[in-house]
């Protein structure tokens, strides 16, 4: 069959590109690869149903992804909506562990990271697999986990593990806008990668063998976001008290520079939008801000400013829950821009309801 001029060359730029730094694996044998999928929260639930519709489209008749999560009704009710052809469920892990080729993970923290790959690898060595087996842990948790976590399944026949964080809000990850932050075994990396992008993510980047080094990275990058969300609070809450305002501050972020995490967490600081079932919540925010303190007390790098994000934090989730008590919380989960919060209160304003600051800007009128 004849082909077009330099379609070799085309060949080659699909297959390895700035946004995916591997080339394209061999083509499988006859056996479709089984996916599996365990946890189904705020980042889990969209990044499976992208995969899984992408794979409707893009794959011949491939098997449904098994998923698994620790409240089935979720597990349930996304097969429900996806379909007995793209999703079924699991009984339990262990069924996961056993009969899934690639198993992909995203779930709230370190402890429950842990107590997963442990029952995967009991599981595992009392049904040691055939074939090739992938584990991919896509959470943000500290980096000595993930090396944990590959000693622990490095005992079992033919199983690799990679890290693999993801950077990307929920609404990200609904959009298949993540990037996919990989460290450890490259052929692995290579046949996780394409699975992954564009199907979940806009871009893969290749952080090398050590498997620590993609959680780390991600760590840095958590807490540049966070930093980011710290400042937002700190010069919003100096507009309101100056008597020039949030908004005009938030539009100048928008003419100067205009980052979307920046656009995105300023809309919710200026209209008080600190629902964290709609984003990120302050929980896993405190979780990854403590994992970044910590990694910074090790390596004597001074963070003082995540220092601080945490406080604010801190003293958010407390202003919360005393709300909560009395019934007054106007959303049972914070997300984690509900910093500004603690800059509020530490200035003499209402935490969490801007329309009570006293120093509303009231537009000047021409003589």
């Amino acid at each position: 069959m004849d082909r077009p001029p330099h379609a070799h060359l085309l060949h080659v730029q699909h297959q390895h590109s700035d946004l995916n730094p591997f080339s394209r694996p061999t083509t499988p044998g006859h056996h479709d690869l089984q996916i599996g999928f365990c946890g189904l929260g705020a980042m889990g639930s969209p990044m499976v149903t992208n995969l899984a519709n992408w794979r409707k489209q893009h794959t011949q008749a491939p098997l449904p992804i098994m998923v698994w999560n620790r409240s089935k009704s979720k597990a349930d009710d996304l097969a429900r909506d996806l379909g007995d052809e793209l999703i079924t469920v699991a009984d339990s892990l262990e069924q996961i562990a056993t009969e899934c080729d690639i198993i992909f993970t995203n779930l709230a923290n370190d402890d429950v990271v842990r107590s997963v790959y442990h029952k995967f690898a009991k599981a595992l060595q009392a049904d040691k697999p055939t074939k090739n087996k992938i584990f991919v842990e896509t959470s943000t948790t500290y980096p000595t986990l993930a090396a944990e976590l590959d000693t622990l399944l490095s005992g079992v026949p033919s199983t690799h593990f990679i890290a693999a964080p993801v950077f990307g809000a929920p609404a990200a990850a609904a959009a298949a806008q993540l990037i996919i932050i990989m460290s450890g075994d490259y052929r692995s990396k290579k046949e996780v990668a394409y699975i992954l992008h564009p199907a979940v993510g806009r871009k893969v980047m290749d952080l090398g063998g050590n498997v620590e080094k993609a959680p780390t990275f991600k760590l840095i990058g958590n807490a540049m976001i966070l930093g980011s969300l710290e400042l937002l609070a700190e010069v919003f809450t100096l507009s309101e008290k100056a008597g020039i305002g949030a908004p005009l501050v938030h539009q100048l972020i928008k003419d100067l520079m205009p980052a979307p995490p920046l656009v995105a967490y300023g809309e919710k600081m200026l209209h008080d939008q600190f629902d964290g079932s709609k984003g990120f919540a302050i929980d896993g925010g405190l979780k990854d801000s403590a994992h970044i303190r910590k990694l910074a007390t090790e390596m004597d790098s001074p963070m003082p400013a995540l220092d601080v994000a945490h406080q604010h934090m801190l003293t958010a989730r407390a202003l919360h829950a005393s709300q909560a008590r009395v019934g007054n919380a106007h959303f049972d989960v914070l997300d984690w821009s509900s910093l500004v919060a603690g800059t509020r209160v530490a200035a003499g304003l209402d935490g969490f309801d801007s329309s009570k600051h006293s120093n509303k800007v009231i537009p000047e009128k021409d003589e």
